[in-house]
């Protein structure tokens, strides 16, 4: 395969496969499910309607609910109608953590970052067409419901015993923090939302992480109980890295799906990055790329893992399917010209901005010597070693070589920055202040 530049792929499902339910398979998007047979000839059929459901626990996404994101549309591009749920009440709460109780946010702060996830689900799914995707959020059915209605209408159908022995509830129970009643009637919630949504939309499959089984399952038992039928659950894998480290997690910091909770060249780096044993799976799970395209990159991994060309695509795909194409031709754009590889004077000065937060960096004023600087973005440990860097030819600034000790920072670059090099790889950015 080519090394020339490729574009992203517009989303759509690998036609090599006889139904969609062999493609999630085969992309490792099913840990847990109900009856698999009935799923597949569930979505062999005639078009369903299906939902996930996001809560407003943070003003943004992340890439845990990128899997889901892009199992929705998966579905959705094989003819199937998506319902995007925003739990608008049950953000109010949230769902049991393994260790501790949650910090309730205020009404407002819950109803303002609905609006924010609405506006990033919209993103990714279709609204257009015959099995166009619809928003819905659960405060509009749970908000009229009285403590009296709910437990007579709702609570009734559910056993202690059975909640006791869901896992996050297990776990909670068995940690010195023990859990209140709020969150261990999450899953009741949850379960009512699938019930609202099947008498509403005849919604009849739900998806969510396979940490989530528990409630989605709450759902199905109690759709069962109370109209008789059959629906179904899809829990996805928890991803993590091949050394068994969380995935998506950076010294605490979730990569968000929002530009300003983590840039797209932040984003861009971070699957820049994967290791060659975790990069094919997150090609089948992360990108439309079909099965075939797939292999080749997993024979150049194996063959010439050296040119990171599968990590390379990989990064193109989900930078541009999360910030679009314009963004990702930034990013890649100042990645290259950081590394030698283009102009940094031609770069958009927000790109370049943002790359440089991710490098060691520092505030200067203009003017401040090189060797400072040196010395300030701890590129070298001393104003001496910083002298005899620059004496043997080993420092550049904006991308020209620094001959003279006494030079200093200007911050020429757009948006007054500058970039400081020592050596071929190592680089630090410079934030130039007035001086």
């Amino acid at each position: 395969m080519s090394e020339t530049v490729v574009k992203a792929l517009a989303p759509a499902n690998d036609p090599t496969f006889e139904n969609v339910w062999d493609e999630i398979v085969w992309r490792g998007l099913v840990h847990v499910s109900t009856d698999q047979e009935a799923l597949r000839a569930l979505l062999a059929g005639d078009p369903i309607t299906y939902y996930c459901g996001f809560d407003p626990t943070a003003p943004s996404l992340h890439l845990g609910n990128l899997v889901q994101l892009l199992l929705l549309r998966r579905l959705q591009l094989a003819g199937h109608r998506p319902l995007a749920l925003v739990g608008g009440s049950t953000g109010l709460i949230g769902d049991p953590r393994p260790t501790a109780e949650r910090t309730l946010n205020t009404r407002d702060t819950v109803a303002e970052w609905v609006g924010y996830l609405r506006t990033q689900v919209e993103r990714f799914l279709s609204f257009e067409g015959d099995n166009a995707a619809r928003l819905v959020n659960n405060l509009d059915w749970t908000s009229p419901l009285s403590a009296i209605d709910f437990l007579r209408e709702i609570g009734k159908h559910y056993r202690v015993g059975t909640m006791l022995k869901k896992d996050a509830v297990a776990a909670r129970l068995n940690s010195e923090a023990g859990i209140s009643y709020t969150e261990f009637s999450y899953q009741i919630l949850q379960g009512l939302d699938f019930l609202e949504l099947y008498r509403q939309y005849d919604c009849v499959l739900q998806s969510g992480g396979s940490d989530q089984w528990g409630n989605l399952t709450s759902g199905t038992d109690l759709i069962h109980r109370v109209e008789g039928v059959s629906v179904h659950a899809i829990g996805t894998p928890l991803i993590t890295n091949s050394d068994g480290t969380k995935f998506g997690k950076s010294e605490g910091n979730a990569i968000w799906l929002d530009a300003a909770m983590c840039s797209p060249y932040r984003m861009y780096q971070f699957w820049l990055s994967t290791a060659d044993a975790d990069v094919v799976p997150r090609l089948k799970i992360f990108t439309f790329l079909t099965r075939a395209e797939i292999d080749e990159y997993a024979a150049l991994v194996a063959d010439e893992p050296f040119r990171r060309a599968a990590q390379k695509r990989l990064a193109l795909e989900v930078t541009t399917y999360v910030h679009g194409a314009d963004a990702a031709s930034a990013v890649i754009a100042a990645s290259e010209a950081l590394f030698g590889q283009g102009d940094l004077a031609a770069l958009d000065a927000a790109t370049l901005r943002s790359a440089l937060e991710e490098l060691p960096n520092a505030e200067v004023a203009a003017g401040t010597p090189v060797v400072q600087a040196l010395v300030d973005t701890g590129l070298v440990a001393s104003l001496g070693e910083a002298r005899r860097a620059i004496a043997q030819g080993g420092v550049s600034l904006d991308g020209a070589k620094v001959d003279d000790e006494s030079a200093v920072v200007t911050g020429a670059l757009p948006g007054g920055v500058s970039v400081l090099r020592r050596g071929k790889k190592t680089l630090a950015g410079l934030f130039v202040t007035a001086s």
